[in-house]
């Protein structure tokens, strides 16, 4: 699996659509509108409509934002959310070739919390109708949030999730390790613990820590030592300091701040971590926090070759997740079996 900064064909999404997820849909989609906005200036936009009406109605939008939608490509397959990291495929390449291929792993919708969204499970073999690329199905239960690797060999993951009973119950971690490897071309995996408060999917990486370079580490911190996230945070970030790549290199781990709480009638997973790495852009979530600029200034300082962008999320992350839990990138490849 390449790492997410390695060069992208495109990225894919789904159009938003259900105001149970998203109260204010409306500000949701022109957050999605910026997000599009900005990553289809240099890469495809792949984006899953659910029907022919909304189509149009996206097309419309775009044509009145005055949005160039050359590199905007509408996919009309069903689904009932836009949780696309979790629910879509993980694709990976050959290393001989670069020849494209995706991994399908099953979605039980975080340990059926979601019976609505089980249905989100078929979308990778939908979507290969299209694509015709070779599909690897290990038959366990993973979401894409869930990892992170550095394209090298070593992926990130936490024993939160990976090894929760209502994920995969009767596998252990070495287990799960060995599926990692082979599914994903991985030789070493690190176990973080646990993720942060008010995360529904179990502790996914995605909010946690996440690979800049082959050997360099974010790490989110939380400096208020009253926060519940403090101790979990601070577990984490002492276990990557003691931590290596799959070559035995000694990481760089690089703090990142928490925003402060963010609260609906419950906690909500807010978290700077959720970025997205594209071709020429780094977007990630603003909650309108001073700590906003802060990790701004932090992206910049890992990724000075592109330009890091803040999307305002407070409405996103009402539906539990932000940036990242609703992308998913797919490497450019030589050719395609």
């Amino acid at each position: 699996m390449p790492a997410e900064w390695e060069h992208q064909e495109g990225v894919w999404l789904s159009w938003p659509k259900d105001q149970d997820t998203f109260p204010d849909l409306i500000a949701v989609e022109q957050a999605y509108i910026r997000i599009i906005g900005e990553i289809s200036r240099y890469e495809n936009v792949h984006l899953l409509v659910s029907n022919e009406d909304i189509a149009h109605y996206v097309s419309d939008i775009f044509r009145d934002e005055r949005i160039k939608t050359e590199h905007l490509k509408l996919h009309q397959i069903d689904y009932a959310d836009v949780w696309f990291r979790d629910y879509g495929p993980s694709f990976i390449t050959r290393r001989r070739d670069s020849s494209l291929a995706m991994v399908d792993w099953t979605f039980n919708a975080w340990g059926n919390k979601y019976p609505g969204l089980l249905q989100d499970d078929r979308i990778p073999s939908v979507m290969n109708e299209e694509l015709n690329i070779p599909r690897f199905i290990p038959g366990i239960v993973l979401e894409g949030g869930s990892i992170d690797v550095n394209g090298c060999g070593t992926v990130l993951t936490t024993e939160q999730c990976l090894l929760h009973p209502n994920r995969n119950p009767g596998l252990d971690q070495s287990r799960i390790s060995w599926y990692l490897r082979e599914y994903l071309g991985c030789c070493h995996v690190i176990w973080l613990k646990d993720g942060i408060v008010g995360d529904d999917t179990d502790g996914h990486i995605d909010d946690i820590a996440r690979f800049v370079s082959t050997t360099t580490v974010i790490c989110a911190l939380e400096e208020d030592p009253g926060d519940e996230n403090y101790t979990p945070l601070r577990e984490n970030y002492q276990i990557l300091r003691q931590a290596t790549d799959q070559d035995g290199t000694p990481l760089t781990i690089i703090p990142l701040p928490m925003p402060g709480e963010v609260w609906d009638d419950n906690r909500l997973p807010a978290s700077y971590a959720n970025f997205l790495v594209t071709n020429q852009v780094v977007l990630f979530p603003s909650f309108g926090d001073p700590n906003d600029q802060i990790a701004e200034k932090v992206l910049k300082g890992v990724f000075p070759g592109r330009e890091v962008t803040g999307i305002d999320a407070r409405e996103l992350v009402r539906g539990l997740g932000t940036i990242h839990c609703i992308s998913q990138q797919q490497p450019e490849s030589s050719k395609r079996e």
